[in-house]
């Protein structure tokens, strides 16, 4: 069994229980931990006809080695992973502009988390990203995205830059982020439908992807740093246009 069979930690299980609790099949919990916060999510488990396993950390550390599970584990149905044969149907069942955000290869199971977790907030309809050099939805990323990961729809494709031409044809606009585009972001309409498109760690957008953008922005940056984390940046791009949007 491997260890993205399992959520873990007591926001993202909780969260999991609130709004996916079909998918979960068993949750164990450390045997000494009696707090507030664990009853409370071994009621919200009961609640559900949830199986709960009483054990020692030892176990626990053997399911997860290596990740602060914090005295909660869950052994979960894989979340669904939609492709690019979906993306029709997800955008017709949209009300309003579609606000969409695109990765380009991000690979740390943190910073997609984080993403998602930022996408949730800001109201995005869909994450899009390749399935080439890219994280899927792991138990790391499920735990970081504090369930978000199973409220947005995420959706990897085969080709994304064909993909990208497919949300151009539909009217939605493309912008993309790089740190050597000439206008900043906060120069561009972001209020009609829209996807935000950005790079991966280290390298950013790849050249194809550039192209096929309608716009390119960058981020002022007044300091030193010549860049900032993708799920950082990503936020700011999602509020952004949030700001706008409302």
């Amino acid at each position: 069994m491997s260890k993205e069979d399992f959520i873990y930690g007591l926001h993202a299980v909780t969260k999991a229980l609130e709004i996916n609790a079909d998918h979960l099949e068993m949750i164990w919990v450390d045997q000494k931990r009696h707090d507030n916060r664990l009853r409370d999510l071994v009621q919200l488990a009961g609640k559900h006809s949830i199986p709960i396993q009483h054990v020692g950390n030892q176990e626990l550390e053997q399911k997860v080695p290596g990740e602060r599970h914090q005295g909660v584990i869950a052994l979960c149905h894989a979340l669904r992973v939609y492709s690019e044969s979906d993306l029709s149907s997800l955008l017709e069942s949209v009300e309003g502009p579609p606000f969409l955000l695109v990765l380009d290869g991000v690979q740390d199971p943190h910073n997609l988390g984080a993403c998602l977790r930022s996408a949730d907030a800001a109201g995005v309809h869909a994450v899009i990203a390749p399935k080439d050099k890219s994280v899927s939805l792991t138990g790391v990323v499920r735990k970081v995205a504090c369930g978000a990961a199973e409220n947005v729809p995420f959706v990897q494709v085969t080709n994304l830059a064909r993909s990208l031409r497919t949300l151009k044809d539909k009217g939605i606009w493309l912008v993309g982020t790089t740190g050597d585009a000439g206008q900043s972001l906060y120069e561009l309409d972001l209020k009609g439908p829209l996807a935000i498109v950005m790079g991966s760690e280290g390298r950013g957008l790849r050249q194809l992807t550039q192209e096929n953008c309608d716009f390119l922005a960058s981020l002022p940056m007044a300091g030193i740093v010549e860049s900032l984390n993708v799920s950082v940046a990503t936020g700011i791009c999602l509020f952004e246009a949030v700001r706008q949007r409302t």
